[in-house]
């Protein structure tokens, strides 16, 4: 049955103009979107299958050119990839306008658009004033992390590039699991005592996998 063969009140159109866009779920949300479906499928359960193939709605703003012949045409896929753009922006300038600390949230959720959707591994440092403040987010390595891969002498000279007083590391886990390895505490306890040579404090190093987070300082191993 097609959409506009629904009741009103179910439409997902309807409901978002009636109850607001908070009311519909992701599918529905993406359906009123991409407007129509294709033969045999309703815009939700194309939006559906888009999502579920994707790993939801970061991993499908990420998702490979293959996603075309599923019902999101090259037009589309370029526009969901400028709303994300537009979240990730939005998102940093809330970042910039105070203090990182005291906005755990908008930190946790600029990562998660930032990382969560990536299929490599990625470690980023988000360098802060003395407030706090965010200077800059940065990519500084990509592929496997290893101690052999991230460098604490390259680090410890974007910090100066930077003009940094803290910083928060982030990287993902492509896997979507949001645990800590070994490794990934040795990195950063190694990363720690180069950046306090040069009087950077270390606040959070945060693991990313798909919409999960992890915090080191939460889970005190910092």
């Amino acid at each position: 049955m097609a959409i506009s063969d629904w009741p009103l009140a179910e439409r997902p159109r309807e409901r978002l103009m009636a109850q607001g866009a908070a009311a519909l779920s992701d599918a529905e949300l993406l359906a009123v979107f991409l407007r129509t479906g294709v033969r045999g499928k309703t815009a939700v359960e194309v939006a559906r299958e888009l999502l579920q193939g994707s790993g939801g709605l970061v991993g499908l703003f990420r998702a490979p050119q293959e996603l075309r012949a599923k019902g999101l045409g090259p037009a589309k896929q370029a526009l969901l990839r400028a709303v994300l753009e537009v979240a990730r922006r939005c998102l940093e300038e809330d970042l910039k306008a105070g203090a990182a600390l005291t906005s755990p949230g908008a930190v946790r959720d600029y990562l998660r658009i930032q990382l969560g959707g990536l299929s490599h591994e990625v470690f980023v440092c988000l360098w802060l004033d003395a407030q706090h403040r965010v200077i800059e987010c940065r990519e500084l390595f990509r592929g496997t992390l290893t101690q052999t891969s991230v460098y604490p002498r390259e680090v410890v000279k974007a910090a100066l590039a930077a003009n940094a007083a803290a910083v928060i590391f982030a990287h993902n886990h492509p896997s979507g699991v949001a645990q800590p390895s070994q490794a990934d505490e040795l990195l950063t306890r190694n990363l720690r005592e180069a950046l306090a040579l040069v009087e950077v404090k270390v606040l959070d190093h945060f693991i990313v996998a798909g919409r999960q987070t992890l915090s080191f300082a939460e889970r005190g191993l910092l």
